[in-house]
């Protein structure tokens, strides 16, 4: 699974699929690539059980399949929630220093000093 979304243009095809089934030529379209090379990235997806074909009279559609997709949110929900705690401690820091530099913190008071040429550190 990780090769097959590996590829921008794999991953720009499940980013249209999300809207729903699509033939291959709406596909080919949205992402500016001929057809045999959509059709090749689709078969690589479709062997990576990502995408399904729905049959449609005379053309064939591509559907996102949601299974590989739900277990890949699995395995990387220990790691979103490494990422959102250090991700709210920057937040936290960085709201910090803008009040800080809004309420005339240190580091305000520095530059407020400096612009009346005080020369203090």
């Amino acid at each position: 699974m990780w090769s097959a979304l590996a590829d921008p243009n794999r991953r720009a095809i499940l980013h249209l699929l999300l809207e729903g089934p699509r033939p291959v030529g709406e596909l080919s379209e949205a992402c500016d690539l001929s057809q045999p090379s959509t059709s090749k990235h689709l078969r690589v997806l479709r062997e990576a059980g990502l995408v399904r074909v729905i049959p449609d009279a005379q053309r064939r559609l591509y559907a996102l399949e949601p299974a590989p997709m739900a277990e890949l949110d699995a395995w990387l929900a220990p790691y979103r929630r490494l990422w959102n705690s250090s991700l709210d401690a920057l937040g936290r820091h960085l709201d910090a220093v803008d009040a800080e530099q809004h309420d005339g913190g240190p580091a305000q008071r520095r530059r407020s000093d400096e612009q009346k040429g005080t020369g203090k550190p």
